[in-house]
């Protein structure tokens, strides 16, 4: 890009922005997997949106539904009042995800944000236990807001806060001490009344965590998890917000581990389209809002309750999706480990369609995100130290789009390794 076109990004954007700052180039039109620039160099995406594109950019599905209920003067802001555009999200809900997996939740529609929804969620278990601790995991990412950081375990982030971070304790994820967790310390410190930690309202968790590096909780961890929770009286909250939506093959991802959480945060590729949107799904007994007492103006983005109902309704009527979202993912994997294989210092983890490359030396996970870049592949680093190459593409993605992102990768990691 010449200067004039980046000067009035520069001038008037503020220094918080960040991926433009990876990815240099002035995007103009998006469809499926791909995203090209205002000189029409085309990218495949292996980002989506940070997870908010499961189903692809533009998807003709999604697009014509929205154009059709736009020209009808379909409402678009509405608050929380009754719309028809929510009913039928509501009934899609209800019918296509409640019940085929015997869920009975009620549904909250929080500030259109994963943060907004974790928010509502700590705060709805310190109203219903009238207990004020929030215990959290190592590596976790939750939201940039201040509930949201209190149970985030990044430093840096953590930091922008500008006020402590309380009434929040973290505990080990799984496989945090290089071996698989079992809970241990986490039931020691519950039962012992000498531990110094308080009982705790609930505990949050991703079942896998995205931004904290692609770190896979196992499904027995999660079970024993769950039944801590249970058997003492503690709310388990699972943010479902970058993996549900069949990031990790069924639609949640605690599915694999036969759990029913109290709460679930939902948000990004819940809104189908990439429109904001995000949902809080509580047990029945725990619905004990007062009217208003969680609000937000943009709660009621209609928009984004036409594209998300007809999401369900196309890609969770059956098991299809589910199924080759897993088939891809396997794909990945098989391609990851042989990569892995060729190349010391690097190693591989993830479920689903959600894969991390993981690098000893942290500077080369950055680097390959950036020959990856100049060779027409979008992919983002996570982890404490950006040590990871996290691979996040839509669940739509093509086998042949699939061959030839890993394709980029490869030859992104070789010319990192042999310096040129």
């Amino acid at each position: 890009m010449t200067i004039a076109e980046t000067t009035v990004f520069e001038a008037l954007e503020s220094n918080v922005r960040g991926y433009c700052r990876s990815w240099p180039t002035v995007f103009d039109t998006a469809s499926g997997a791909w995203l090209t620039d205002e000189n029409g160099k085309e990218y495949l995406d292996f980002f989506a949106g940070a997870g908010a594109l499961n189903y692809g950019h533009n998807n003709p599905l999604f697009k014509q539904a929205l154009i059709d209920y736009l020209l009808g003067d379909g409402i678009t802001h509405a608050l929380d009042m009754s719309t028809v555009a929510k009913r039928r999200l509501l009934e899609a809900m209800r019918d296509l995800v409640f019940i085929p997996r015997g869920l009975d939740y009620k549904v909250q529609f929080p500030g259109p944000t994963g943060a907004n929804a974790v928010e509502a969620a700590l705060k709805l278990a310190r109203k219903v236990t009238g207990r004020t601790t929030i215990l959290n995991f190592t590596n976790a990412f939750h939201g940039m807001t201040l509930g949201a950081l209190s149970v985030t375990g990044n430093a840096a982030k953590r930091a922008g806060a500008g006020v402590p971070l309380v009434h929040a304790t973290p505990m080990p994820y799984d496989g945090y001490l290089d071996e698989p967790e079992d809970l241990s310390w986490m039931r020691r410190a519950l039962d012992d009344s000498s531990s110094g930690l308080d009982k705790p309202a609930a505990v949050i968790v991703e079942t896998v965590q995205g931004e904290g590096g692609v770190n896979v909780a196992r499904a027995e961890w999660l079970r024993h998890l769950a039944e801590l929770c249970s058997a003492r009286g503690i709310l388990l909250i699972v943010d479902d917000v970058q993996m549900g939506c069949g990031r990790t093959g069924p639609f949640f991802s605690f599915e694999v581990a036969g759990i029913t959480p109290d709460i679930v945060t939902l948000s990004k590729s819940i809104g189908g389209y990439g429109l904001p949107m995000a949902l809080v799904l509580m047990r029945r007994d725990l619905d004990q809002w007062a009217p208003g007492e969680h609000n937000g103006t943009f709660r009621g983005n209609n928009a984004a309750f036409v594209t998300a109902e007809v999401a369900l309704r196309h890609y969770w009527s059956d098991d299809r999706l589910q199924l080759a979202t897993l088939a891809k993912g396997a794909r990945v994997h098989d391609h990851l480990v042989a990569l892995t294989e060729s190349f010391t210092g690097i190693s591989t983890r993830g479920r689903g369609l959600v894969h991390g490359l993981v690098f000893e030396d942290a500077s080369q996970a950055e680097k390959v995100c950036q020959v990856a870049f100049e060779h027409g592949l979008l992919v983002e680093t996570s982890g404490s130290s950006d040590e990871v190459v996290k691979l996040l593409p839509p669940l739509t993605v093509s086998d042949d789009e699939i061959t030839h992102g890993l394709g980029i990768l490869t030859r992104a990691v070789e010319i990192v390794r042999d310096g040129h």
